[in-house]
């Protein structure tokens, strides 16, 4: 008979299949989780940023009101002077 293997797969084919189906699904979650991920942050939610600058959270502090304005330039001009 032509082309006949015997009567099933060796143990070769049994890992080559096993590994080909284990690759393809981590390819596919992969590619959804980068989908997901990315159609995420195209949704309009800001990108997390550091630290806030300290004449940022000054002015944060004046525009809620817990600080008034002298209060406020005291202290911004000892932030640029470099004063403790």
């Amino acid at each position: 008979m032509m082309f006949w293997y015997g009567n099933g797969m060796n143990g070769w084919g049994w890992f080559a299949m096993s590994a080909g189906m284990v690759l393809f699904w981590g390819l596919l979650i992969t590619a959804v989780v980068l989908i997901f991920r990315t159609l995420d942050r195209a949704a309009g939610r800001p990108a997390r940023q550091g630290p806030a600058a300290p004449e940022q959270i000054l002015g944060e502090r004046l525009a809620r009101g817990e600080i008034d304005e002298e209060e406020y330039r005291r202290r911004l001009s000892a932030l640029r002077s470099g004063e403790p």
